[in-house]
């Protein structure tokens, strides 16, 4: 793959080298079986390394066109998707999703109890298509076991529902509204499948499927023609295996491509984390942010649009998850403090990652793009994300 001599972009031909020692030492060390890292800066492709294997027992080596699950980076997609629609005006973000999405408006907050027996009150205030961009809505994932809210989704929604890839979409969307809400809307930040809501509200205001709207209105535009909700069965042999720890050491399959649910098709396809797609794809979707809308002379959002979605969103004293160096804004998350990130980057650094710890950010400041693909689950068992990006930004020397 074509890259452009570091130093013709700022940075340090030398020092951007420690990223390939960075990398190479996962797989060395037998913790992740293959990696592809890409840096763009300026609208150039600085850094394209690929580490490793993309099937171990197969045999075959990561490659540039590699497809890798990006679970939760579909999130920013469905969010662009959205936004695209909100510039035709066809609504507001301060719009209730119930005026779209009738189910929602029966919705009810959690107020104590037990995931088997809970007491609901109503809403102070229905819930608006701002609050899923931001996850404020109050609704939630199923992600803890220890939390009432979540338990309901993993038994109701997960369990019951077949919520995935098995009942159309509406369906789902119809069971995660009469779910109650784990906190009033607007009240807290809570990752939750909010994203997934917002998939529907596409279809739903577009007229057209979610699916077909991403490929005429993002994809096929952008040039990103290996990004799917279904793995095409001639690119079968692309598609990456997703790799877990091994109780005795080293990798274990958790999902091959030749019995994965990615490789069969969906009747729900997730707007939250439902996507495959490759570096290169990605990137483009990328630098189309970084460019504020617009890639090649093809434009899908405007730069006022672009700005308002890498703003951070949470009112003061809100954060996400336990870090308060980090908000969020209209599809991802956005760092306001890099000193309390204790981290390298810049104010107003934007982007996300996925479960099996794929990961994009996009700094305006630096026109730089970091994108890196693997598939390894659970995120955040090594920190390769971390590492990747302080050897990104160590090698800035403008």
């Amino acid at each position: 793959m074509h890259t452009v001599e570091p130093e013709s972009v700022g940075f340090s031909s030398a020092r951007l080298a420690r990223v390939d020692a960075a990398m190479q030492r996962y797989v060395d060390r037998g913790q992740i079986a293959g990696i592809l890292a890409m840096v763009g800066r300026r609208g150039r492709l600085v850094y394209a390394g690929c580490f490793g294997q993309m099937d171990v027992e197969g045999g075959k080596a990561v490659q540039f066109d590699t497809l890798w699950r990006i679970y939760s980076m579909s999130k920013p997609i469905t969010s662009v998707a959205v936004m695209m629609l909100y510039e035709e005006s066809l609504f507001q973000l301060t719009d209730p999703i119930a005026r779209f999405i009738p189910a929602f408006k029966e919705v009810r907050v959690f107020a104590g109890g037990d995931e088997n027996k809970f007491e609901t009150v109503a809403p102070v205030r229905e819930i608006t298509i701002h609050d899923l961009l931001t996850h404020t809505a109050g609704l939630a994932y199923g992600l803890s076991p220890d939390d009432a809210v979540e338990k309901l989704y993993i038994r109701r929604l997960w369990q019951s529902a077949g919520f995935g890839r098995n009942l159309p979409m509406d369906k789902v969307v119809e069971s995660i509204a009469a779910l109650p809400l784990a906190h009033q809307p607007g009240t807290a930040w809570r990752y939750s499948v909010a994203t997934d809501v917002l998939g529907y509200l596409v279809q739903v205001v577009s007229g057209m499927p979610f699916e077909q709207f991403l490929q005429e209105h993002i994809f096929d535009p952008l040039g990103m023609n290996d990004t799917h909700f279904c793995v095409p069965q001639n690119k079968l042999d692309r598609f990456a295996v997703n790799y877990g720890p091994s109780p005795t050491g080293g990798l274990k399959v958790i999902d091959h491509p030749s019995t994965s649910e990615f490789a069969r098709p969906t009747r729900c396809p997730s707007g939250g984390g439902g996507l495959i797609s490759t570096a290169p794809d990605y990137m483009r979707f990328a630098q189309m942010l970084l460019n504020g809308g617009e890639l090649d002379g093809v434009r899908l959002l405007g730069r006022k649009t672009v700005e308002l979605m890498r703003m951070n969103h949470l009112p003061a004293g809100m954060h996400i998850w336990d870090d308060p160096s980090t908000g969020f804004g209209l599809g991802f998350g956005v760092l306001i403090d890099p000193a309390r990130s204790k981290m390298l980057g810049s104010s107003g650094v934007y982007g996300w990652g996925g479960a099996a710890n794929t990961n994009f950010w996009i700094d305006p400041q630096e026109e730089l793009i970091g994108l890196l693909m693997l598939q390894f689950m659970p995120s955040g068992t090594y920190p390769v994300v971390p590492d990747f990006r302080v050897a990104v930004y160590q090698a800035l020397i403008d």
